[in-house]
């Protein structure tokens, strides 16, 4: 997996094998590799995403604690604390909402998503919603407003959307034609019309 910046000055990119993401730094057409962050992702890593602002960088990877968020301060980035509550496995996609006040995960056993919430540093779980997908959660995507999150998964109806109400994220009907097998990402156009 990999990550630009909104405004294309960092690009992230995550493997397997140590250090398990590498960034650079964009400038004139020439990416330069920055320092390793001091602490690393503890595992295999299978996904990043940036904050809208280029400020948090989060990578799921496929050992505890499952998620490793870095805060940049110039071209350091330098890992928080974990959240108190922990995605329950390998960990395979992730994305913020344009604001960078939400953080979704989507990993390999139930609730299959996790939805922080950004409060300065702190990122805290919300409470599941009532209905999760289905099966193992490989992709992941926030509308441009922050009001939807669509999820992609293994198993029937491969696609599942909530409609988010402050805090909380209640899935709505499933669309009348459904992806025809196992999802594994998904984008909003940049208008929020088209998925």
């Amino acid at each position: 997996g990999w990550a630009y910046s909104s405004d294309g000055v960092y690009f992230a990119v995550v493997h397997d094998e140590s250090p398990r993401i590498t960034i650079y730094k964009q400038s004139d057409n020439v990416l330069t590799k920055l320092s390793n962050p001091a602490i690393l992702p503890t595992g295999n890593a299978n996904g990043c995403a940036f904050s809208s602002d280029g400020i948090y960088l989060a990578v799921v990877h496929d050992t505890t604690p499952f998620l490793t968020i870095y805060k940049r301060s110039e071209d350091t980035f330098t890992k928080l604390t974990d959240p108190a509550i922990l995605p329950t496995a390998d960990a395979i996609g992730c994305a913020f909402s344009q604001d960078g006040t939400y953080l979704a995960v989507v990993h390999e056993t139930s609730p299959y998503v996790t939805i922080y919430k950004r409060s300065g540093d702190t990122f805290t779980k919300l409470s599941n919603p009532t209905t999760l997908p289905t099966g193992v959660a490989r992709g992941c995507a926030f509308s441009p407003d922050g009001t939807y999150l669509v999820v992609a998964h293994s198993t029937s109806p491969y696609v599942t959307i909530y409609k988010r109400s402050g805090d909380t994220f209640t899935k709505l009907s499933d669309p009348s034609t459904l992806p025809a097998g196992a999802a594994w990402d998904c984008s909003f156009s940049s208008d929020g019309t088209y998925l």
